[in-house]
């Protein structure tokens, strides 16, 4: 833990000044609410950046979600809840150490600790019924971790949470979080009239005296905050000039991307942390004339999206690292017949059921060579909220242009994370073209592979002329299946060369830095706000480092070798599996590397480190910092360590 400022309030990142009413002015703040699972906490923090984003502010918001479904209660590894950064700039990531955590119970708060998210100067909101509990071991834990609390430097405030929710509701779990709201909204200044707006949106199905019980809830936190809570006061100012945005999570931005790409069918079975998209599906895709499909498991729901694409309209099916798993033999059809088709894949940590709430990138390798044979596929990687919407189309697009699968990464730290951007203008060019059933032009085969480029047109079942056998088999242009030796590699040549065709239209990837230096850090995916962060934070140190952010990894985005060649090292941030360089039997030969490491390695044959961690967390733009830093300071034999 850090050391603090000395103020009433725990220190920020960010400058502070004096503010209205005398509350602190600060460029920022992170806050957390934890707690039990099912008390609502991530209901309260998601209310409460919503309405922070509404008030103009950056927010970025990560879930904390227990590895169990319903661990058990006053655990210290069943923490649930969630961490919201605002601020008066735009927000990429979680950040460091929060300024303050409200916890309704004192056990929640070790998992937490351990994960280093506080730090000296924390203010620590505590649920004090736990003081007077009838149980004698829980009277003890309590007392204990207030005592150690303070011991490691965190400012701890007792508070009468459910006292004071007893007064509107016999059981104040179910009420609890609309009242640290409250509470939230008088210390940071946010607009009571828009929190009760937000209120009547969240519980809107619930019906009006729902409605009107939680907005007391609120309105009673509120005032506790305001006569209690005074000397917290913090005024974070919006950003300037900014204009219409939308507010929402990396899932709910897929599900929209999938409506406005035009496609009409997607297909899927639930699987963690995907299945927020079809939920978000279900409720509005039918008025855009769309159909979504849950399949009897992950084989059925693929199938039925790869025979909606044979039919026409490009169809999209969406899982997790498991399910992929699953998937490989119907996109391996997908390739070989070369029909479009869209796989989103919302990773999670593995292997096998592995981590199924926490965040990993560990499907990359997976989606570029998971399949039997050889199966050039497009993959690309969404690395912000706004990149999930606008992929998805380009998604669609580049499966129907280059008649094969596309897969698009995103993963459970932007499907859960929240965070406002700039309002899309619906484009007409995002839909599909119409089906062209124009008579198929005489003498042109099912597969005319352009022999330059592997490119071919697609016939549409029902195209008069156009009727040819689907096959899965080795076939040649008239689609008949042939198992001579050169029919087959013709065959793999043009599917082949249509991935260089793609991949001399793709640019140069830009710079986020001087040109050159002593060190390019290189990421992909929902590492992209902590790595710049951390990169800025080097720069105004003096350190001569700059990073580069790949979207595109099959093929990889042109132009690579050259930009390695001007630093004196390379090396990939991710949240993927690697060895340690200094572990026991670890040599140069047999150190498996991170992913994206790998692959360019494999790729440009240029010597590309690699730092990564599989704890299931989200990157810290501090540990990146400091990770760099040991790096650059301790080079031997011309290789970072």
């Amino acid at each position: 833990m850090s050391g603090t400022d000395g103020s009433s309030v725990a220190t920020p990142a960010g400058k502070s000044s004096g503010g209205a009413n005398g509350a602190v002015v600060k460029s920022e703040q992170i806050v957390e609410i934890v707690s039990d699972s099912g008390e609502g906490a991530q209901k309260a923090g998601q209310t409460f950046g919503t309405i922070s984003a509404k008030m103009g502010n950056g927010v970025w918001t990560v879930e904390i979600i227990p590895a169990e479904i319903k661990p058990p209660a006053r655990s210290k590894a069943g923490a649930s809840g969630i961490r919201v950064r605002i601020a008066s700039d735009n927000v990429t990531n979680m950040g460091d150490e929060a300024d303050l955590v409200v916890a309704f119970n004192e056990q929640v708060l070790y998992g937490r600790i351990e994960q280093h998210a506080y730090k000296k100067g924390t203010v620590v909101l505590l649920e004090n019924k736990w003081a007077a509990s009838p149980m004698a071991e829980v009277q003890k834990q309590y007392t204990e971790a207030v005592k150690e609390f303070k011991r490691l430097g965190l400012d701890v405030r007792e508070m009468p949470l459910e006292e004071k929710c007893l007064e509107f509701m016999p059981d104040p779990r179910l009420g609890k979080n609309m009242f640290v709201l409250g509470m939230l909204c008088s210390i940071y200044g946010r607009d009571l009239q828009k929190a009760a707006d937000e209120i009547a949106v969240v519980f809107k199905k619930k019906g009006e005296k729902v409605i009107e019980l939680n907005r007391s809830l609120l309105q009673a936190g509120f005032d506790y905050g305001r006569t209690q809570l005074s000397d917290l006061s913090v005024e974070i100012p919006p950003r300037k000039e900014i204009p219409p945005q939308v507010v929402m999570n990396g899932n709910q931005a897929l599900a929209l991307g999938i409506m406005a790409s035009g496609m009409d069918v997607v297909a899927m079975y639930p699987i963690t942390p995907a299945t927020s998209v079809s939920h978000h599906l279900a409720g509005t895709f039918h008025r855009a004339g769309g159909i979504l499909h849950q399949a009897e498991d992950e084989i059925a729901a693929i199938g039925f999206a790869v025979g909606a694409s044979y039919a026409g309209k490009t169809a999209c099916t969406i899982t997790s690292g498991p399910g992929l798993a699953l998937k490989t033999e119907f996109l391996s059809l997908a390739v070989m017949a070369e029909i479009p088709l869209v796989t989103i894949i919302v990773q999670r940590g593995g292997p096998s059921t592995g981590l199924p709430t926490k965040v990993e990138q560990g499907e990359l390798l997976t989606a570029v060579f998971g399949a039997t044979g050889d199966n050039p596929k497009i993959v690309m990687a969404a690395a912000t909220i706004e990149e999930c919407f606008h992929f998805v189309i380009v998604a669609r697009k580049l499966a129907e242009e280059f008649r094969m699968p596309v897969l698009l990464l995103s993963d459970a730290n932007l499907a859960t994370g929240v965070q406002p951007f700039p309002r899309p203008e619906p484009q007409a060019e995002w839909l599909a073209s119409p089906f062209d059933q124009s008579p198929w032009q005489e003498g042109v085969r099912a597969y005319d592979w352009d022999h330059k480029t592997g490119m071919s047109t697609r016939p549409i079942p029902g195209q008069v002329g156009g009727e040819y056998v689907l096959t899965g088999l080795a076939h040649t242009e008239e689609s008949k299946v042939a198992y001579e030796p050169e029919a087959n590699q013709f065959g793999c040549t043009m599917r082949s060369r249509k991935l260089a065709s793609f991949q001399s239209t793709l640019r140069t990837p830009v710079i986020n830095g001087e040109p050159e230096g002593d060190l390019l850090v290189i990421g992909w995916g929902s590492t992209l706000g902590a790595i710049d962060e951390a990169v800025a934070n080097l720069q105004a140190d003096g350190r001569k480092v700059s990073s580069l952010h790949l979207r595109f990894l099959s093929p990889l985005e042109p132009g690579l070798s050259e930009i390695f060649a001007r630093f004196n090292h390379v090396m990939t941030v991710e949240i993927n599996y690697s060895d340690p360089a200094d572990d026991p039997l670890v040599t140069v030969e047999n150190r498996r590397r991170a992913q994206l490491a790998r692959l360019i390695r494999s790729r440009t044959l240029c010597d590309v480190d690699c730092w990564s961690n599989v704890h299931g967390q989200p990157l810290h733009p501090r540990d990146i910092y400091d990770e760099i830093i040991g790096r650059l300071d301790s080079t031997n034999g011309g290789e970072v360590k």
